[in-house]
């Protein structure tokens, strides 16, 4: 993946949120309903996918040193979570959570945050690009997903991990999706600590996903299960995850 690629991918981007209708978003949960800009998120889709999975499909999206992260690293999505019982994990420190791992595992998984933070950990200092057209660096820790399924054991179907997250949309549930090309990326990750602290509410707290070389709303917050799956068909609106299901994102979505 050339940084040609990437910074093309970028500017096709924030061309998008500037030229259709000059909306700039409040943040990756408010969307540009114009078909223009959903044209452009979808296009070069087959380009970046093909680029990542021939070219550099273990390539690793581009890594800062600690003097380059963002004084202000804003959160997308959902800023808080409604859900009651999310709010009492929430006021116990998450304590009680865990996470759950299932569909077609040969050992399904309840994992404790002690345990995810007990497994061998990565760090990475990495650029989040939003649809909205914003970026911000941050810092990020915790266990490779690939360790993860390592534990659960993918039975040999499973060709999709869903992320299913604690938040909810307009009343429907917040997911999100990737196949296994990505889920074995070195820089995937289950993040649970951003810039050298435990997430907060506001970035996914306790736990979210980091797929470094997709666009923001790929990286789900407030993951609460994971579930491996052979088809995407037959799940909310069969597209892969939230926003693909209500507003034609794309469901690749790489940089």
């Amino acid at each position: 993946m050339s940084g040609g690629i990437i910074l093309s991918r970028r500017g096709l981007i924030r061309a998008g949120a500037l030229g259709a209708g000059g909306l700039l978003l409040s943040g990756c949960d408010r969307l540009n309903s114009s078909p223009g800009f959903r044209a452009v998120l979808e296009s070069g889709e087959d380009l970046h996918k093909a680029s990542q999975r021939l070219f550099g499909r273990d390539a690793l999206a581009r890594e800062y040193a600690p003097s380059e992260m963002s004084p202000v690293f804003r959160a997308n999505g959902s800023r808080e979570v409604a859900d009651a019982a999310y709010r009492a994990l929430l006021a116990q420190g998450f304590a009680p959570w865990t996470l759950r791992v299932d569909g077609l595992v040969a050992r399904p998984l309840a994992l404790p945050l002690a345990a995810l933070r007990a497994l061998p950990q990565r760090q990475q200092i990495t650029r989040h690009d939003c649809v909205e057209g914003w970026s911000a660096i941050g810092k990020w820790q915790g266990p490779r997903l690939a360790h993860v399924l390592d534990l659960a054991r993918l039975r040999p179907e499973a060709r999709y991990l869903v992320f299913h997250c604690a938040d909810r949309i307009g009343g429907a549930p917040y997911y999100e999706s990737i196949d296994l090309v990505d889920a074995f990326h070195p820089q995937t990750i289950l993040a649970w600590r951003m810039n050298d602290r435990p997430l907060d509410e506001a970035h996914g707290a306790p736990l979210r996903l980091r797929v470094e070389r997709q666009l923001g709303y790929k990286q789900a917050k407030y993951v609460m299960r994971i579930e491996a799956r052979a088809t995407l068909a037959g799940l909310y609106g069969g597209k892969g995850g939230y926003w693909e299901d209500s507003s034609g994102y794309a469901w690749y979505a790489g940089i």
